[in-house]
């Protein structure tokens, strides 16, 4: 496989089968994801492997917060305060695809609320990696935390399996920094579901869509 079909192939899978994987491949993975780019080589992430017993323990301590309907103040503000129409209509665009799929009409709002549910179950995904950042950095780190998780994704796809990068942990970043024993320096960015690809899910069928080349290409 060269990066072009990799970058091709890769996407978020919202449908795992529980094959597990091997820690050894998911270190593996971590491991060469880290010659990415980074501004002054300060190389800001840190990156746990959450996988086997520990998993399970924090699938079923999600599953009790979203019983009790806890909430948590966010980690950071997921997407702008203030957006364009069209960048309203993309993020409308990807989830009308998706319920499509899955046959939930817009109206039933419990039915999509307790799918995307499924979020903090890691879409049935045996592992997982969290990604956490010093709170002192700023946004060319971020930017290079982004450049990270693109290698890890890429390499995944490589390694014949499927990923899911997850902000929404960013909700709970209480109770995931505390179940990963994050330091109080550092902050919680994402979650990665990885593993093998269920691709009878209904939910694989999406394809996100990409804007035409006139919205954002200019060539002077």
């Amino acid at each position: 496989m060269d990066v072009s079909e990799a970058v091709r192939e890769r996407r978020s899978v919202r449908g795992f089968l529980d094959t597990p994987v091997d820690v050894v491949v998911l270190k593996e993975l971590a491991l060469k994801s880290a010659r990415a780019a980074t501004g002054g080589n300060i190389q800001p992430w840190h990156v746990d492997i959450v996988t086997g017993a520990k998993m399970d323990e924090l699938k079923a301590i999600m599953r009790g917060k979203l019983e009790r309907r806890e909430k948590e103040e966010p980690g950071y503000q997921i997407y702008p305060l203030e957006m364009s129409d069209t960048i309203k209509g993309r993020i409308f665009g990807v989830g009308e695809e998706l319920y499509g799929h899955l046959g939930i009409p817009r109206e039933d709002k419990r039915a999509r609320a307790a799918w995307f549910a499924r979020n903090f179950q890691f879409f049935g995904a045996p592992a997982a990696y969290f990604v956490t950042v010093d709170r002192r950095m700023g946004p060319p780190q971020w930017s290079d935390l982004g450049m990270y998780l693109q290698n890890l994704m890429l390499l995944a796809v490589e390694a014949g399996l499927a990923t899911c990068p997850q902000e929404c942990w960013a909700v709970y970043p209480n109770t995931i920094e505390a179940f990963l024993g994050t330091p109080p320096e550092r902050m919680l960015f994402c979650g990665v579901a990885i593993g093998v690809e269920d691709r009878e899910d209904l939910a694989n069928r999406t394809r996100a869509k990409r804007a035409p080349e006139q919205e954002w290409l200019s060539v002077l």
